[in-house]
């Protein structure tokens, strides 16, 4: 056993400690806020569901980069350079494509002149380029040939171009802007917190979303909507998600895609999502499931737990957009990447612009000051 030290070093915190920094304020922010109790989100003052009923991804990101609501704002998906491509041409077609988008922002970060403090033009760029370069490694790894941007189109369905060499029709391309306006922005959460550590040592923009990637491939933070799909498939027709919910519950199974460890309401992205994934021209069956099973679950759950608030989260009709518009699920972490890009460069041009470098203090838990035996 070590000894705890004897008295507390004089440059100790005198703050509680809180592990995760849950509840800990850790900076200042003028571009979402997040209501958990009331199930509410806004990006600068706009409620979530009004921005996706009027808005558009590109438009949700100018807002979020300069505070101004432009709904005919149009961001194109940019190329690849030779460099980034050469980089991905290297990776073997097993890499995971969070690690593909890490590189490819890295070596990307390498090819460009990021003075600092980082901007709003630096930032269109990035996010412009980082869905190019996810869907020319999502080929390559099929053995196809990496698609150019088309410049008429905006960024998402400009991404489902360049990865299917077709233009996706105005429902899907409508459902999966809708997922990337509502996975822009969410407060202070892990990635995003690690974009602005990396941005208060004032290293660049790159650099800060690479780390931003790195902490969002961790399955605790960017990996649930996958499991939802394992989920549903699991349950496989709407005749049997009744009894599958139950016996799932009888278990102490998880249901995966319900429950938040902020919003103890119904997660207002969850039911943006579900008006867009209802006002489809052509459901497909799959998204036709995932509508049926949550009213099911939702049910039942409230049986089962009536004082215990689990509702639906944003993670489950993540997975049914996701899925109903045709990418596979390992590509489910890098596109949320792609959508939080708008989020994670705001925060970074925030901090930047009103810096002090992040350092929190340690509590000291080791043994004693004391002497090296002899």
């Amino acid at each position: 056993m070590t000894d705890r030290p004897s008295k507390a070093p004089a440059e100790a915190p005198t703050y509680p400690y809180s592990p995760g920094l849950e509840g800990v304020p850790a900076a200042e922010t003028a571009l979402g806020y997040v209501d958990g109790a009331a199930g509410r989100l806004t990006y600068r003052g706009y409620r979530i569901g009004d921005l996706v009923e009027r808005g558009s991804y590109p438009a949700v990101a100018n807002l979020l980069w300069t505070g101004d609501w432009e709904p005919k704002h149009h961001l194109p998906t940019s190329a690849v350079p030779d460099a980034v491509m050469t980089a991905l041409r290297a990776l073997p077609t097993s890499a995971k494509p969070m690690d593909a988008l890490r590189t490819a922002v890295s070596v990307w970060g390498a090819t460009q002149v990021l003075d600092w403090p980082p901007t709003a033009e630096q930032a269109r760029a990035i996010t412009a380029f980082s869905p190019s370069a996810l869907a020319a490694f999502a080929r390559l790894r099929q053995g196809l040939e990496p698609i150019e941007p088309d410049p008429d189109l905006d960024l998402v369905p400009g991404y489902l171009y360049q990865l299917t060499g077709a233009r996706a029709d105005a429902s899907t391309a409508r459902a999966l802007d809708a997922y990337f306006v509502v996975g822009a922005e969410h407060g202070l959460n892990a990635s995003t917190f690690a974009a602005r550590v990396i941005t208060s040592t004032r290293s660049d923009i790159a650099s800060a979303v690479g780390g931003a990637i790195g902490a969002m491939k961790g399955p605790l933070h960017g990996g649930a909507p996958s499991e939802v799909v394992e989920q549903l498939h699991k349950v496989g027709s709407p005749e049997r998600a009744e009894q599958w919910v139950r016996d799932a519950i009888d278990r102490g199974e998880r249901l995966m895609g319900f429950g938040h460890r902020v919003y103890r309401a119904y997660d207002p992205r969850a039911a943006a999502l579900r008006k867009v994934v209802e006002a489809m021209d052509n459901k497909p069956d799959w998204l036709d499931l995932a509508i049926k099973v949550e009213d099911v679950a939702l049910r039942v759950l409230a049986e089962k737990h009536p004082d215990r608030p689990l509702k639906t989260n944003v993670e489950y009709y993540a997975a049914a957009v996701l899925q109903g518009v045709g990418l596979t699920p390992d590509l489910f972490p890098a596109t949320f990447a792609l959508a939080r890009h708008a989020g994670w460069t705001a925060h970074i041009i925030e901090q930047a612009a009103d810096n002090r470098l992040i350092r929190p203090n340690a509590i000291y838990t080791g043994p004693a000051e004391r002497d090296l035996p002899v």
